[in-house]
């Protein structure tokens, strides 16, 4: 549908769901629909709407608990009319062209469980004031804070915050600064993304010891260090959920960029460790066999040297497993042929050697899963493995060569395509 809005909206006394969502609608939201109050929904989101939100009163609305603008093209700041809905229970206005503060006047909105903003500023403002809003579970800031500093732990004093907080999304807000140890404080984090935030430094330890994390993205920043093995005992990726679990779903949908849904129910978010495209180096720990319940896994565009760890051929429920853009060496374990739900497979531009092991579920793959390494061969690259003579391959595979070599300009290309192709079904652009 499309068109304007129509102006006598205020007519319709007893309209309780405004669901338009998804359409062509352009112009403002008319005032006469500030006039229906026993609203409970309004879901406009992936519209043409414009104009001033911070201009709307929404003061009238003492029913309403959900308002999706997301993906629209207001201007303005946060509409402080919204501080006296107190029923609001999910608010999000993200991929809009909005600025401006969060305001502690937030705090009124005791019920307030899901978050989605984007322009703002004062990342240690926001973050003091968000983590005593104790309902909410679902925080997204996106395209914020640009040239701040992340707030490190002394900045953020008596750190008690956050305690119901489920999922905390900082989508490419270009702040400088380290991965601060506070996030190894928010117990009940069940996702955490940090993508495209110009994060330096190493990834804390601490991370591993978060007893409910099981979706960890921290694609395309600038972290180094080496992949703490920490990571590899979160209990969420090791051992099944308990019964006792949190099972409710959250307020608003997610979607991708391509109008996927992602589930209401966090538990049922695939479970995926990513700290593609950054500059972590060293050896691949052994250790990450044990997160026998990983589905994506992706280390591409880093560093990471050595060979390519048999142990993964425990992570039985692997799905997508990215390794390309690496200086890893020798041969590919013949033990990947365990791994039986490969949805997607990628180890191009490394060291590596040898035969791809054949009659196998890794020979389905295109080939260009495993170009730009010259020394591998057979299917379903064209060439052809030669015979082997005096030389021990898998003996060879076992000692690894930590080759140091440049990435060619190539990988820029390469690694477009790696997002677009793979990560493009796993992460979302319009939260």
């Amino acid at each position: 549908m499309s068109g304007i809005l129509p102006l006598h909206f205020g007519k319709l006394s007893k309209l309780k769901l405004l669901a338009l969502g998804f359409n062509h609608f352009e112009g403002s939201l008319p005032p006469s629909l500030m006039n229906c109050t026993n609203l409970v929904e309004i879901h406009m989101a992936a519209n043409n709407l414009e104009g001033d939100i911070s201009m709307v009163n929404f003061s009238k609305l003492s029913q309403l608990s959900k308002l999706d603008l997301v993906r629209n093209h207001f201007t303005g700041t946060f509409p402080t009319s919204l501080y006296s809905c107190h029923s609001l229970k999910a608010i999000r206005l993200s991929n809009n062209s909005t600025e401006g503060q969060i305001q502690p006047e937030i705090l009124s909105l005791k019920s307030l469980s899901f978050l989605s903003l984007g322009g703002l500023t004062n990342i240690t403002g926001a973050m003091n004031i968000l983590m005593h809003c104790k309902s909410l579970q679902v925080l997204i800031i996106s395209y914020s804070f640009k040239g701040e500093e992340m707030p490190v732990d002394e900045g953020m004093v008596d750190f008690g915050g956050f305690q119901n907080l489920r999922s905390l999304t900082l989508y490419y807000c270009e702040f400088t600064g380290q991965m601060p140890l506070w996030l190894s404080k928010l117990k009940n984090v069940e996702i955490l993304i940090l993508e495209g935030c110009k994060l330096t430094g190493p990834i804390p330890r601490s991370l591993g010891t978060l007893p409910k994390l099981f979706f960890l993205f921290l694609v395309d920043n600038q972290i180094s260090g080496e992949f703490p093995k920490e990571l590899c005992g979160l209990p969420r990726l090791v051992h099944e959920p308990t019964t006792d679990q949190v099972e409710d779903y959250i307020e608003l949908p997610i979607y991708t960029d391509a109008g996927r849904t992602y589930p209401r129910r966090l538990s049922n978010w695939p479970p995926t460790i990513s700290v593609s495209f950054n500059h972590i180096h060293g050896r691949i720990p052994t250790e990450i066999g044990q997160m026998h319940l990983l589905h994506n896994l992706g280390l591409a565009g880093n560093y990471f040297s050595g060979n390519i760890p048999e142990q993964i051929s425990n992570l039985k429920n692997l799905e997508n497993l990215s390794l390309s853009m690496n200086h890893l060496s020798g041969n590919i374990p013949l033990s990947l042929a365990n791994l039986n739900f490969l949805k997607y497979f990628n180890v191009s531009y490394n060291n590596l050697e040898g035969p791809i092991p054949t009659s196998t579920q890794l020979q389905s793959f295109n080939a260009s899963a495993f170009e730009g390494n010259s020394e591998l061969c057979g299917s379903p690259l064209h060439n052809e493995c030669l015979p082997i003579k005096g030389i021990d391959a898998d003996n060879k595979n076992n000692q690894g060569v930590d080759n140091e070599h440049d990435f060619p300009w190539l990988y820029i290309f390469i690694a477009l395509g790696f997002i677009v192709g793979f990560w493009g079904s796993v992460w979302f652009f319009n939260c």
